[in-house]
């Protein structure tokens, strides 16, 4: 029997087909879901623990949104425009003959100046409650099932792409397996910077108040968690001394696949960033007692509304999508507001070079470097867990 955990009385409608549904999915992903042990569901291990969960703690709130219309309705060419948008750079084809992903000048948010290309609808407590989802909650496949409901309360999408019913499917994310099996001595993750000269309001003030002083803890902390390393703090975004993001995803790239052809055991790699957004907003909340910059996760579809983008094909994009999104949950279901939603944008950048890719945005220029530093610990406890399999 499902209860909401004491915030409100669950509905007759959500009994019944809510928990039908998941066992017909059970039933028909896995033959013999009702007499299998956890244990032997080793190849789906999230959507299984995710299932479970849903009957052992009944922890069941929000609303349903879409209204189950059925529509075939598509998020794209500035739908769900509620979150700022990271800094933009102009699109060029030919990424592959060292033009770049990425041409002209940036338009920079944050201390660059605010374009206004989406509008920046978050509380300056940093409580969104549609972006951040319904506190504490666990969500009912069923729902997440749902496509309406799945975009309206897990994704903003940017009218650089598109995102349709035939990528855009909570099963698939939940049911691929992105655990590993740690090993300290040799790398499975790798951090970097493609925008290294991001800082915080502490900043210059406090030296260390740039976004790879930031990637410097997360090392830290997923070490201390067992895994090994790698902090990439090369520099992509500066050319003669100056602030220059025109070619920066091209130069990262080079660099990363460097590292990754030395160190062929890398499986996750994160490209961390501090978002842009207008000076008067602030993306903070309290997690554990500590004031904590709430973060985005990114991801890039490589496709514009019009269709793909052949030049930049992303073989990897349902498993960074998935990594993403199992992280997003997670987050949602631990961590209340501690998450955006998760940004879609039209171009790729360098998520291609592994499933478990994530561009992750930490705060914004509006932050300090404490409240970002401090959202470190909520992320590594949310990679860790997707990583372990939990």
């Amino acid at each position: 029997m499902f209860r909401s955990g004491g915030t409100a009385a669950f509905s007759a409608w959500a009994e019944e087909q809510g928990i039908r549904f998941a066992r017909k999915t059970m039933t028909e992903w896995f033959p013999a879901a009702g007499t299998k042990s956890k244990e032997q569901f080793v190849k789906q291990p999230v959507l299984f623990q995710y299932l479970s969960s849903m009957e052992e703690s009944g922890n069941l709130s929000g609303t349903y949104a879409s209204g189950g219309t059925g529509q075939e309705t598509q998020y794209a060419a500035g739908s769900l425009r509620e979150e700022p948008i990271p800094g933009e750079e102009g699109m060029k084809a030919g990424e592959g003959t060292g033009e770049g992903e990425h041409q002209g000048t940036e338009q920079e948010t944050g201390e660059n100046g605010n374009q206004g290309m989406a509008q920046e609808t978050e509380q300056e407590n940093g409580v969104d409650a549609e972006a951040a989802g319904p506190a504490g909650s666990s969500f009912l496949l069923g729902k997440l099932a749902d496509y309406d409901y799945l975009m309206q309360n897990f994704y903003s999408v940017h009218p650089t792409t598109t995102a349709g019913r035939e990528l855009m499917k909570a099963e698939d994310f939940l049911s691929m397996d992105l655990s590993l099996e740690k090993d300290p001595e040799h790398p499975q993750i790798l951090i970097y910077h493609t925008h290294s000269q991001e800082e915080f309001s502490d900043y210059p003030e406090n030296p260390e108040a740039t976004i790879v002083g930031v990637g410097t803890y997360l090392a830290e902390l997923l070490e201390e968690k067992g895994y090994a390393v790698i902090h990439d703090t090369s520099v992509y975004d500066l050319k003669d001394g100056k602030l220059d993001r025109s070619q920066a995803y091209t130069y990262a790239l080079d660099g990363i696949n460097g590292i990754l052809q030395e160190y062929p055991s890398i499986e996750v790699v994160l490209d961390v960033h501090r978002d842009g957004v207008a000076e008067g907003t602030r993306l903070v909340t309290a997690i554990n007692g500590k004031p904590t910059a709430r973060i985005m996760f990114f991801n890039g579809l490589s496709q514009t509304p019009d269709g793909p983008i052949e030049y930049l094909p992303n073989s990897n994009r349902e498993g960074n999508l998935a990594f993403s999104f199992q992280m997003q949950l997670k987050a949602q279901e631990q961590f209340p507001d501690f998450t955006r939603k998760i940004y879609l944008k039209g171009l790729r950048y360098n998520l291609h070079v592994r499933p478990r890719s994530s561009l992750i945005e930490v705060g914004a220029q509006t932050n300090t470097y404490e409240e970002a530093r401090n959202a470190m610990e909520p992320l590594a406890e949310l990679i860790d867990q997707v990583l372990s399999g939990e």
